[in-house]
């Protein structure tokens, strides 16, 4: 069996946003259900052809806000409004829908789709209606949308994010009652989207194909380290709520360290808080750092840096965002949404710092994506041998 995995952006080299990491940890399900999966899509300007692999890129394309201009944001809304799409969406219609056509074209014979996001199948979705398809739902995006409208800081912001909320509403109703079936990475979308299970089931995901070992014992540098990418508004939504809510009621002494793209503007908050950029090695960091405070306040789907620190056996503090889609929370984590909990729970768990044995977590991850994988694909008809992936 052979299907086409289209995505707005393919793989570049080891993943590192949580999109990225997401994306290895569902090609590597389909590919251990014997699916042979061909990749395409568009490809970062920056991208290293040699990093690309055997994907099939249909073009190269920077959708980043954070570093498009204004006269290229007025592109990609002008397409918005005259395509009457989101502008998610519309970002991808820089190139010519035959540049796709012909890409698939030159991967037959194939079985079916696996469109991965809205942006594929909201830009071009007419070359996805000749045959079968499963719709992979990272996020419940008019839900995101809809709340980075609530948290907008000026009026056009906010009326924009609504748009965007309204169109992605109708589009993700589209897809889910198109799509032969539909995976979720949290239970708590599977049913945001009304989608029984008899056509939907949750994937749980994993960070790395093999559990991490527990190794020699920590070196740490800060009390809390926390990772992501901030300018990512759901992500920066939870940072900012850490910074104004919690970081005031820490002791001066308590150092955080944060890693990461950081929207312009945003600056620490404290002495004792360190931006610190971009880092070498994501999983080195959060190690260097006696807990990790999980914070996320918006967005949908799964936290994949809550999945890597749980796998990690690390200390943590969540919100109960950030453990939405977990369905075992390790013992070394607290769960709490009060602000002043959160900062007594940090410096509790950094001046006795308790870590564990995450690989019965992975495995447990691995095996419910193995079997909730096997099954979709069984429910469409595209049972394959295990192992036998081309």
């Amino acid at each position: 069996m052979h299907l086409v995995f289209a995505t707005s952006i393919v793989p570049d080299g080891a993943p590192t946003t949580g999109y990225e990491i997401a994306n290895a940890a569902i090609l590597a399900g389909l590919r251990r259900a014997g699916v042979r999966v061909s990749v395409v899509g568009f490809a970062w300007p920056e991208s290293a052809a040699a990093d690309l692999g055997d994907a099939v890129v249909i073009g190269r394309l920077d959708v980043r806000n954070e570093t498009a201009d204004p006269a290229t944001k007025l592109r990609w809304l002008a397409a918005a409004l005259a395509g009457r799409l989101p502008v998610s969406c519309a970002k991808l219609r820089a190139l010519p829908a035959a540049a796709l056509r012909d890409a698939l074209a030159a991967l037959e014979p194939y079985d079916g789709y696996v469109l991965n996001g809205v942006h594929m199948a909201g830009a071009f979705g007419p070359l996805f209606a000749d045959r079968p398809a499963l719709y992979v739902a990272h996020n419940v995006e008019h839900r995101s949308a809809a709340e980075n409208a609530a948290a907008a800081s000026s009026p056009l912001e906010r009326l924009l994010f609504r748009r965007e909320a309204r169109l992605l509403a109708a589009l993700e109703r589209r897809l889910c009652r198109e799509a032969g079936f539909v995976f979720t990475l949290s239970e708590d979308d599977r049913q945001t989207l009304g989608l029984d299970e008899s056509r939907a089931a949750t994937l749980p995901l994993v960070t790395r194909e093999t559990a991490p070992g527990r190794g020699t014992p920590r070196r740490t540098q800060f009390d809390a380290a926390l990772i992501g990418t901030w300018t990512w508004q759901p992500n920066r939504i939870g940072l900012e709520w850490f910074f104004d809510a919690v970081v005031p009621l820490l002791d001066p002494g308590f150092t955080v360290a944060v890693a990461g793209r950081v929207p312009a503007g945003l600056r620490a908050p404290a002495p004792n808080v360190r931006l610190v950029g971009r880092v070498e090695d994501a999983a080195a960091f959060v190690r260097s750092g006696r807990v990790v405070p999980l914070v996320s306040r918006a967005g949908t789907g799964v936290q994949l840096k809550t999945i890597e620190t749980f796998e990690q056996g690390l200390p943590s503090v969540a919100t109960t965002r950030s453990v939405r889609g977990i369905a075992r929370v390790p013992g070394n984590c607290t769960v709490t949404d009060d602000p002043a909990a959160f900062a007594r729970a940090l410096q509790a768990a950094a001046a006795a710092p308790h870590d564990v044995d995450g690989a019965a977590f992975h495995r447990a991850q691995r095996q419910a994506l193995d079997a909730a994988m096997a099954a979709g694909l069984r429910r469409l008809g595209f049972a394959a041998a295990p192992g036998r992936a081309a």
